[in-house]
């Protein structure tokens, strides 16, 4: 990039670090200091400001940068990850949100340890957030290197290290001291520059192609190099039987994994009542819908315009192929409209990585103080050591986070997000249907549940390719691979729901008949509700 779009990249962004740091600087001097302050900015938003604010923590690095490049890759199986991403949400609207919001006061465990016993329950739901939320800010730090270095002019180390240092010390800052409040306006500010940005591009690449979206395909088409396999199924996902249940499994963790990610989940219990959580998903999926569109014809647009081998020159992953259709757009590199683009976009991805980042972090952060650490200190906790406690394990899982992006620097961070999603389909959303839906449903069942699905989905992301055993591996110098597919979720999600049914009925347990009718009574009606 020239010197000028460096520059002008670099005002944007400090323009939106200034302004979320504002929001945060005033959230923090009128806050009340309670629990309900901090995970849930006191209950007070509306289903539209939660439209949007879901809508800014769903649309991550993932979407913008990484669906996109995917498509401009792959073409037609680039589209599962739109497709899957939105098709998620009905998911949500029809089985999760009210109840959830009826249930549930902070976290996912709440739901679950409202007719079970706490303590272990708490825990291993406890356990199993950290572990998505970090897999998931895994990705969003990749994303950051990625755009960084193309700003700097450099795919080396050194900008990418500034980067994901940089992001996890904005996030750490945004959740210790703004919380819910501050978090829940920056994904705001950044839902409205991200759908702005997204129309923008879209309506310049319709321009360029006269509205005709049979060009656009067949230009793409012609300079991906594959022809017309470019626009049918196959190219990444086709062949042998492994791709084809790798196709299969990930479009399983799409679809269910929305419903078990944490921070969607915290989401619903920052609205007064469970009529309004069903609002703001409605909210929601107009956003993201429309969205999730517009990146097809980005996706596309860059294949066709930009060229799937200038777009693997910049990024092998394909996580830089929106700025440089900006830059395109706008005139070219050198010129004064492709330098405002570019710069324009760059920012946007950035204030998106970091809205997304925050909300992550504040949902894992409150898995580990209000289940983790009050379920082992209950009796003696009180509000204010919680939030004190939140505070600190945002530090250390931002730490985390960092550590883990730096390691993960060149996988496609929609890849990354898929993983994440593998992960909370298998241990977060069978034990929260089992703990609404299943009136026999014990302690054990929950938490063997949640372990069985989270336990075999890591293990199998270690010794798949994405850890070792090819050149594209986290340690390509190695191999211990021994699971042949690179999403666990066709395994994984089973035998979540086969651990919980086991468990439960291995038990012995009597399910306590007045606490399952009390939250059926709850979630069906709001009685009782927090």
């Amino acid at each position: 990039m020239t010197g000028d779009q460096q520059t002008l990249a670099l005002i944007l962004f400090s323009l939106f670090v200034a302004v979320t740091l504002g929001i945060t600087t005033w959230v923090s001097r009128n806050r009340r200091g309670s629990a309900e302050e901090f995970y849930v900015g006191g209950r007070l938003f509306s289903p539209m400001e939660n439209g949007f604010a879901i809508a800014g923590d769903y649309m991550s690095a993932a979407s913008f940068l990484g669906i996109s490049g995917l498509i401009a890759l792959f073409g037609y199986d680039g589209l599962l990850y739109s497709v899957g991403f939105l098709v998620a949400w009905l998911v949500v609207l029809f089985l999760v949100a009210e109840l959830v919001r009826n249930c549930g006061r902070f976290t996912l465990a709440d739901v679950v340890a409202a007719r079970m016993s706490e303590r272990p329950v708490r825990i291993a739901a406890g356990a199993s957030s950290v572990t998505v939320s970090v897999l998931y800010l895994v990705a969003q730090m990749v994303g950051a290197g990625s755009l960084v270095g193309l700003l700097l002019g450099s795919s080396g180390a050194t900008a990418r290290t500034a980067a994901v240092v940089g992001v996890g010390a904005l996030m750490v800052v945004y959740v210790s001291f703004g919380g819910m409040r501050a978090t829940t306006w920056i994904q705001i500010v950044k839902a409205v520059l991200l759908m702005g940005g997204a129309v923008a591009l879209t309506v310049l690449v319709l321009i360029r192609f006269h509205g005709d979206l049979d060009q656009l395909l067949t230009t793409a088409a012609d300079r991906s190099g594959h022809g017309h396999r470019f626009l049918g199924p196959g190219l990444k996902y086709g062949g042998d039987w492994t791709a084809r249940l790798d196709f299969l499994s990930l479009g399983l963790a799409l679809v269910l994994g929305t419903a078990g990610l944490p921070h969607i989940l915290a989401r619903f219990y920052t609205v007064p009542t469970a009529r309004a959580a069903r609002r703001s998903v409605v909210w929601a999926i107009a956003l993201i819908g429309g969205f999730y569109v517009m990146t097809v014809v980005l996706g596309f647009g860059a294949a066709a315009l930009v060229g799937p081998d200038a777009v693997r020159a910049s990024n092998a992953s394909g996580n830089t192929a929106v700025p440089l259709l900006a830059t395109l757009l706008g005139g070219g590199p050198g010129t004064t409209g492709g330098a405002v683009l570019f710069a324009l976009v760059a920012a946007i991805a950035f204030a998106t990585i970091l809205a997304v980042v925050a909300g992550i972090t504040l949902a894992s952060s409150a898995a580990v103080a209000h289940d983790l650490y009050a379920s082992l200190k209950r009796r003696r906790a009180r509000q204010r050591s919680e939030v004190a406690v939140a505070r600190v394990a945002a530090v250390g899982i931002g730490a985390v986070a960092i550590a883990l992006g730096l390691l993960a620097q060149d996988l496609n961070v929609a890849f990354l997000v898929g993983l994440a999603f593998a992960v909370a389909a298998s241990a977060n959303l069978p034990v929260l249907l089992y703990a609404l839906f299943w009136r026999n449903f014990t302690t054990r069942g929950a938490v063997w549940s949640v372990y069985g699905g989270l336990v075999p989905a890591v293990l199998l992301v270690v010794v798949s390719p994405v850890v070792s055993g090819s050149p594209e591996s986290l340690f390509p110098g190695v191999d211990f691979q021994l699971f042949p597919l690179q999403n666990p979720g066709i395994v994984s999600v089973p035998l979540g729901f086969l651990a919980g049914w086991l468990g439960t009925v291995t038990s012995g347990e009597t399910a306590d008949a007045a606490k399952h009718a009390e939250t059926e009574v709850r979630s069906l009606t709001g009685a009782g509700a927090v």
